[in-house]
């Protein structure tokens, strides 16, 4: 079973810089709000190459309500060495700080590929 993440443990472990929150909503849910400091990698996009990316010490995965990113952090936990959870509730449960727009230029595109 996968761990999960409340909202208000995010929120105190976003100081620490040694976490990654992963938002695999759709692009223009991203862009219409999203968690500071998290990156977007849509489900329908993540693959393979996900695995051989250099992963802070934790991970947490957010979605829309809380049940895709259970899947999408069981895979991740499974594949990569950090400790990898969900957001329970995702970004609906989220009451903490909203940024918008994209994430910044420079980051890598991982590109359509297989969907776990």
């Amino acid at each position: 079973m996968v761990a999960e993440t409340t909202p208000d443990e995010l929120r105190e472990k976003l100081a620490d810089d040694d976490i990654a929150v992963v938002d695999i909503r759709d692009p223009s849910s991203y862009t219409s709000g999203h968690i500071p400091g998290s990156e977007n990698l849509p489900a329908a996009t993540l693959g393979p190459e996900v695995f051989d990316r250099e992963w802070p010490a934790e991970v947490v995965v957010s979605c829309y309500v809380g049940k895709s990113s259970k899947q999408v952090a069981s895979v991740l936990d499974s594949n990569v060495d950090a400790d990898v959870s969900s957001l329970r509730g995702g970004f609906d449960a989220w009451d903490g700080a909203v940024e918008d727009g994209t994430e910044s230029e420079g980051e890598a595109d991982l590109g359509p590929s297989a969907p776990f």
